[in-house]
């Protein structure tokens, strides 16, 4: 987070970093693209459109399979090699010639998905497993009609079929399969209602969602879903974000509370003013970045791409080389092209193209229900290598939560009461935990707060104002030590306190005292970090004794006290010149340099804004055990991709020579009928392994 005890809160408020500035580590956002032409299976929609092709392509697969299937009875039935192997009889008049027209159908009808996808490799110069299946079926099929029409030789006319039917039932499941990926998506998507009640006057209204505008006010009933991001302008009600936030408990929100649309109402009417609508709500954001980064390529998914280019060129020279031996051999030509197609079916590297795809579409949908917003796939799987942790302290380890538990004078002038109202002023604009913390303190004691002139912000340091003819300013020890001005000897309690100090026309004043209550959850994420060997570090603005009793509370490994912003990019050199594979968690606006330069930049933080800041992983609450499942979640998400990568290519490896033919002296040989049945379940077992991912995320 910015430099909270440094008190910069209004930097917050004030200058926002010049996004050239930060690092946008964003990889290649080109398409999934596995060499499938048309077949999106592999490269599943997450918009509305998206979604509704894919289950267009999944009805046209289910579709092609059943007419398929029914037209493959009677062929297998009219095949003399299956009445021959069966021992039964049964030829029609003109029989090769109604095999003949009952494929021509299963060709052309379904083989079609297989002969567009291979045009539209060939149309890229990047032949793959479209090619195969395409030359493995025009191979049996012109081969097959050759020998209806003069050709000495058999047909190949079942296998065709069966082939066919078996290749369409493969991808109909799969597709399937890459569907459920995206449901988890589908669900944020689908969290909008499609109504408003809108109001307007002593009258409501039923209004479509994409006719409010910004500053309309809304009524929520109880147990409604709230339509835009807004401001709660009348009533209190808990509100169930869990679905866009990860957070499992209702959260209490009162008047001039920001609520995000797709939360769920409580048990009270709410009256919300429009902030945020269409393109512009969080909700929004949010998919809009869950879609880019299961766009993005990670390294895992160019070496699959890669393997999976590899493996056709493979196949094709393994295929034509099988033909080409078994006809030296002296084999007939029908035997020697049997184990041609054989060799190019098995060889379609269709598990290798989903392999890792599929594993990104899964966890990046599901971390995003969780509160893990995935800005940069690669970042993400190499959580796994994190070495070191650094934690700013506020907000994060601890509740960000201020409450005031001293207020000292140490000028007879002003009484604690006068320090309080005077530094009040300045701290009213802003969000920051410290000015709430002093805010919620004037209010409890009734103090009214004067109005601030000529007000400014101190980088790094704290903020200063003209208030009733006096130069106020509320700063940080470290501008006390600038300025060679004493800090008083029992400014520090040894309590985890927080301590601002008051100047009042350029004159220490007084100085307020704030704690911050350690969050329940930060002991039992620092203890699965250690369980990982990862070493957490703190890095904050606050003084020594603050930092050294929240390190000593939470067992940290170390701490850097009194570090302003621009230092918290030296930390992380310093960790990375040691060896350290830094993970660096801030809110992504003043620790931008920092996250740049952090090997993972993980930007902590609730609130709509939230999705807009730059880093690699976005945690929508600022909850340490959100990190620790994120880490876990990372290895676990590139174990996945692993274990589908070597069963993808082992598969491959085992198969193609048993396809070429190697057991032939043993009196083992695999049919393209089988091996098709292998491919399929291949990929099926790929598909089934990625959908396993769902169960390793932390929460839920």
């Amino acid at each position: 987070m910015e430099n909270h005890e440094h008190h910069n809160h209004e930097e917050m408020d004030h200058s926002k970093m010049d996004h050239s500035k930060k690092k946008q580590k964003k990889a290649d956002h080109s398409k999934m693209n596995h060499g499938d032409g048309d077949h999106s299976g592999h490269n599943p929609g997450h918009g509305q459109m998206g979604h509704d092709h894919h289950k267009m392509m999944i009805a046209d697969f289910r579709k092609r399979f059943w007419v398929t299937l029914v037209l493959t009875i009677p062929i297998l039935f009219f095949s003399p090699m299956i009445q021959e192997f069966f021992g039964y009889e049964f030829l029609l008049p003109g029989n090769p010639y109604i095999l003949f027209a009952l494929s021509t159908v299963v060709y052309f009808y379904g083989g079609w998905p297989f002969l567009k996808g291979f045009w539209s490799e060939v149309k890229k110069g990047a032949p793959g497993m479209m090619t195969l299946i395409s030359m493995a079926i025009s191979v049996a099929y012109f081969y097959s009609t050759a020998t209806v029409f003069g050709l000495r030789g058999e047909d190949f006319f079942w296998e065709l079929s069966t082939l066919i039917s078996i290749m369409l039932l493969g991808h109909w499941i799969e597709m399937k399969s890459v569907l459920g990926a995206s449901k988890a998506l589908q669900l944020l998507v689908s969290m909008m209602p499609a109504e408003a009640h809108r109001v307007k006057g002593d009258t409501i209204e039923d209004i479509p969602l994409e006719d409010l505008l910004k500053d309309d006010v809304i009524l929520v009933k109880p147990g409604e879903k709230v339509p835009a991001d807004g401001i709660i302008v009348d009533g209190s009600s808990y509100l169930n974000e869990s679905m866009l936030t990860g957070e499992s408990k209702p959260v209490k929100k009162d008047e001039n509370d920001k609520v995000i649309g797709g939360s769920v109402n409580g048990n009270s009417t709410l009256k919300v003013k429009v902030e945020h609508t269409g393109k512009d709500s969080y909700l929004n954001k949010v998919i809009k970045m869950v879609e880019e980064a299961q766009k993005t390529k990670s390294k895992m998914q160019n070496l699959s791409d890669r393997a999976a280019k590899w493996l056709t060129y493979i196949a094709l020279a393994i295929g034509f080389g099988t033909l080409a031996v078994w006809l030296i051999l002296g084999f007939p030509f029908v035997y020697a092209l049997e184990r041609m197609v054989t060799v190019m079916v098995i060889a379609c590297p269709h598990a290798l193209g989903l392999a890792i795809p599929l594993v990104v579409a899964i966890s990046t949908a599901v971390s995003a229900q969780n509160g893990l917003l995935i800005r940069n796939r690669t970042a993400f799987e190499e959580s796994r290598k994190i070495s070191a942790l650094l934690f700013d302290k506020t907000g994060t380890l601890t509740k960000g939560d201020f409450g005031v538990t001293r207020i000292e004078s140490v000028n007879e002038t002003y009484s604690t009461e006068e320090i309080l109202r005077l530094s009040s002023a300045l701290e009213q604009s802003s969000e920051h935990p410290i000015a709430v913390g002093i805010i919620k303190k004037v209010k409890e004691d009734n103090i009214t707060i004067p109005k601030p002139e000529n007000f400014n912000a101190i980088t790094g340091k704290g903020v200063e104002a003209n208030v009733e003819g006096k130069e106020v300013k509320v700063v940080s020890p470290g501008y006390l030590r600038d300025e060679k001005i004493d800090i008083p000897k029992d400014a520090y309690s040894d309590a985890a306190e927080t301590v601002v100090f008051v100047l009042i026309d350029g004159k220490l004043a007084g100085y307020i005292a704030l704690a911050d209550e350690i969050r329940p959850e930060s002991a039992e994420a620092i203890k699965i970090f250690k369980k990982n060997n990862i070493k957490v570090l703190m890095a904050t603005g606050d003084n020594e004794k603050t930092a050294k009793a929240v390190s000593e509370k939470l067992g940290l490994d170390g701490y850097y006290a009194e570090v302003l912003p621009h230092q918290k990019v030296e930390i992380v050199e310093e960790l990375q010149n040691k060896g350290d594979f830094v993970a660096m968690t801030g809110d992504g606006v003043n620790d931008a340099p920092a996250l740049a330069k952090a090997d993972v930049g993980i930007a902590v933080g609730s609130g709509t804004d939230v999705a807009a800041e730059t880093a690699d992983i976005i945690l929508v609450n600022s909850n340490p055990q959100d990190i620790a499942n994120l880490i876990l979640f990372g290895k676990a998400t590139y174990n996945k991709m692993i274990q589908n990568l070597i069963w993808a290519t082992g598969y491959n490896v085992v198969a193609i020579p048993l396809a070429a033919g190697v057991l032939y002296s043993s009196g083992f040989v695999l049919g393209p009928a089988v091996g098709a049945v292998f491919m399929s379940l291949s990929t099926i077992i790929v598909a089934i392994n990625a959908q396993l991912l769902k169960r390793k995320i932390g929460k839920k």
